[in-house]
């Protein structure tokens, strides 16, 4: 037995289950979102995917929907790159549900230089400014909802970041699509420790993760020669997205972590995070809200 399954085996129990538990989990067609939404569909949650390609995530629906019999999954729109989707995104939401258990916040993109419509540099918007809107608008029905969990997903080449106040929506320079969705890693996770702080003794856990080297189909709108390159590179040290999913399912139902919180995990394992640059988490917290006009 590889070490990956030896560590699953010691710490999910197989047989938890979510059944009458509401969760959205963003980007989730394809790649470790899509293998995410079927385990937990898997154990009896109703799960609404939040994406927007319809046709596509309709398609992923019908799959999980034969292979585990669970009816109570739900396509909803929503494109992080526009907060005017992510506002509508909620305001549909709570028309439909009064609660919310358990939200993964699993979408993310790295590409080439453009803005959003809100002027926003995308791999910034869609990894992590648009899930800091999305969250912070559905924080009423997860604090309802409580004990419930929020799920970051980051990954371990945050230490290649450097965020820069001056800079941090490439103000000034772009410092290429790597390093931008290296920033963008570590965004999460500085939200993730300062949210968990503001949320503490409200029932509401928030936790971040790597789920190691897997295809998530985030790499986007690069020339064909790196395209070439990067999909070699993912030959030989990519996981799959059923192994690579299984952190996320760690955090999402295992009871021994309902009050676990302000945590980075990679592979399952507590890490110690390390910081570098001029941006602290509270700096980051009151720069995103302005960006997202999240108070207007």
């Amino acid at each position: 037995m590889a070490p990956y399954e030896i560590k699953k085996k010691m710490y999910i129990n197989d047989g938890a289950r979510i059944d009458g538990k509401v969760v959205i989990i963003t980007g989730c067609n394809r790649g470790v979102g899509k293998a995410t939404a079927h385990e937990l569909a898997k154990r009896g949650g109703k799960i609404y995917f939040a994406c927007r390609n319809e046709e596509a995530t309709l398609t992923a629906i019908d799959e999980i929907k034969d292979l585990t019999k669970n009816e109570q999954l739900y396509f909803l729109k929503l494109d992080l790159a526009s907060f005017e989707s992510i506002r509508e995104f909620s305001r549909r939401f709570h028309e439909l549900e009064s609660r919310l258990d358990i939200l993964i916040n699993n979408a993310g993109a790295l590409t080439n230089f453009q803005r959003t419509a809100d002027g926003i540099e995308m791999n910034l918007a869609t990894s992590y400014l648009g899930h800091f809107l999305l969250t912070n608008l559905l924080l009423d029905l997860l604090k309802v909802s409580s004990p419930s969990r929020i799920i970051m997903l980051s990954s371990n080449i945050y230490k290649a970041a450097s965020l820069k106040k001056d800079n941090i929506n490439s103000e000034i320079s772009f410092p290429g699509p790597f390093k931008a969705y290296c920033n963008s890693k570590l965004c999460i996770i500085m939200f993730m420790r300062e949210l968990s702080k503001r949320l503490e003794g409200t029932g509401v856990t928030v936790n971040a993760l790597c789920p190691g080297s897997v295809d998530t189909g985030s790499i986007t709108g690069f020339n064909s020669f790196v395209n070439f390159t990067l999909n070699t590179i993912k030959l030989f040290t990519d996981s799959t997205p059923e192994i690579g999913c299984q952190s996320t399912v760690l955090l999402a139902v295992e009871p021994s972590f309902s009050q676990v919180t302000g945590n980075y995990y990679s592979e399952f394992d507590k890490k110690d995070v390390s910081i570098k640059g001029e941006v602290d988490e509270s700096w980051l917290w009151e720069k995103s809200v302005e960006l997202t006009k999240l108070n207007e």
